[in-house]
């Protein structure tokens, strides 16, 4: 019998629902109940707070990037553990990109494919009754989904709350709760979206803090009521959304090399690959024994000149690179690289094994969904094979050096495709994190 399930989703980003699905997790798991968090979309940072606040792994349910079959895997995995499902969605109700009706993207489209029921996060701030007109545009919107209540968020006082809950009276929408406005229920953030869970301090005071929020704010019991069974579009066979890099593999795992999704992780151990992990700040080389070598993206820029410094782990990655297969991904990229410079201007010398050469100080955003077909031969597959993926970084590429592309990757929107990344014998890398095979996901 699968978990029942919802959704905390809101008509645009900054909402609050992160903060309100954190407390909606911490509370329920401090009720006894065993929950499990999941993510819309390609956020690589919300899972570890998830993770957190539920003692149980997360993960992300990407419609765009991720075939059905995969989809109902990571979900089958989540229900099979789970008394209730809290997933969250990304952006905005519906916001998507190009594509066919089911796999835009839009955390609509998750609702849809396994039957959540969504919980819509509504900031109140300067409006009132109007915020029902709002609600009742998401009502009727999508005909596949059904908005089962409304948490109201920012109100201001007593009285703004029963002006805005008259507003969703009018339109027949139970009102399950009301949070008032108050700044130290906001979690602290970075350039690339919230500080990574294992890097926010006093993360588990904080989280109890969101649930008696919520807690004292939210009726808990309507909230499980609006939960219905998660429809699973079961797969025939397990579902793995990218090749395994090597049967075993160094995985860089540190405050700078953090961002690697979890339902890739999972893929690659049910294929019986070994994860390593090592620690480049603190100096350690990729282990021996490994038969490949994978650096995530993260926060090398914020770290820079301590990795500079860590000539052990840089001529052990030279060494490793002789003769095993090394890939980075974006800030991974950034350090197989010739030069990293950091937001002061200060250029620190990287593993150059690879020649391209990247700034932060040169800030520019690169956000979206992105197609990849590999170039040659490697650790994610053969060349000509399809990638879905998505880039979100604000570095630079201020020489691109004379190694060929990796791939030519275009986006959703009808670019042409364009070289990007770098190779160099068993050596790759680029800004695009890997999400799925399009075959296979």
């Amino acid at each position: 019998m699968s978990a029942r399930g919802l959704l905390i989703a809101a008509p645009r980003s900054g909402s609050g629902k992160t903060t309100i699905t954190l407390g909606l997790q911490r509370a329920l798991r401090r009720r006894g109940l065993s929950v499990r968090g999941l993510k819309c979309g390609p956020d690589y940072i919300d899972p570890a707070f998830h993770a957190a606040a539920t003692g149980a792994p997360s993960a992300n349910l990407d419609s765009q990037s991720m075939s059905d079959a995969l989809l109902g895997g990571i979900a089958t995995s989540a229900a099979a553990e789970a008394d209730i499902i809290v997933a969250e969605g990304s952006m905005g109700l519906f916001d998507g990109v190009p594509g066919p009706e089911g796999h835009t993207g839009a955390s609509a489209d998750i609702a849809a494919l396994l039957g959540w029921p969504v919980v819509l996060v509504i900031d109140v701030s300067g409006q009132a009754q109007s915020a029902g007109a709002v609600a009742l545009g998401c009502r009727h919107y999508d005909p596949r989904i059904t908005i089962a209540g409304v948490i109201l968020n920012k109100v201001a006082s007593e009285r703004h709350r029963r002006l805005a809950a008259a507003g969703m009276e009018r339109i027949g929408l139970p009102v399950l709760g009301a949070l008032p406005r108050e700044a130290s229920l906001i979690l602290p953030e970075r350039h690339l979206g919230l500080v990574q869970a294992g890097e926010t301090a006093d993360l588990h005071n904080r989280l109890d803090a969101l649930a008696d929020a919520v807690a004292a704010a939210v009726d808990l019991d309507a909230v499980i009521a609006t939960a219905t069974a998660t429809h699973l579009p079961a797969p025939a066979a397990m579902t793995i959304a990218l090749p395994a890099p090597g049967r075993r593999v160094a995985i860089a795992r540190d405050a700078a090399f953090s961002f690697v999704y979890p339902h890739v992780e999972a893929g690659w151990r049910a294929l019986g690959t070994a994860l390593v992990p090592f620690s480049p700040l603190a100096d350690e080389p990729p282990p021996s024994d490994c038969d490949a070598c994978w650096l995530p993206g993260g926060y090398p820029e914020l770290h820079a000149g301590r990795l500079a410094a860590a000539q052990r782990f840089l001529t052990s990655l030279r060494a490793f690179a002789t003769t095993r297969p090394v890939h980075g991904e974006c800030g991974g990229y950034m350090v197989l690289g010739r030069t990293l410079v950091d937001a002061d201007g200060t250029a620190h010398a990287m593993a150059g094994l690879l020649s391209v050469e990247t700034s932060f100080a040169r800030r520019r955003m690169n956000l979206g969904y992105r197609r990849a077909v590999l170039e040659a031969d490697g650790p994610l597959g053969p060349a000509g094979g399809t990638l879905n993926g998505h880039e979100f970084h604000y570095a630079s590429v201020i020489s691109p050096g004379e190694d060929p592309p990796f791939a030519m990757v275009s986006d959703p929107h009808g670019s042409a495709p364009a070289p990007a990344g770098s190779r160099r014998g068993l050596i790759s890398g680029s800004f695009f994190h890997a999400i799925a095979r399009r075959d296979g996901a």
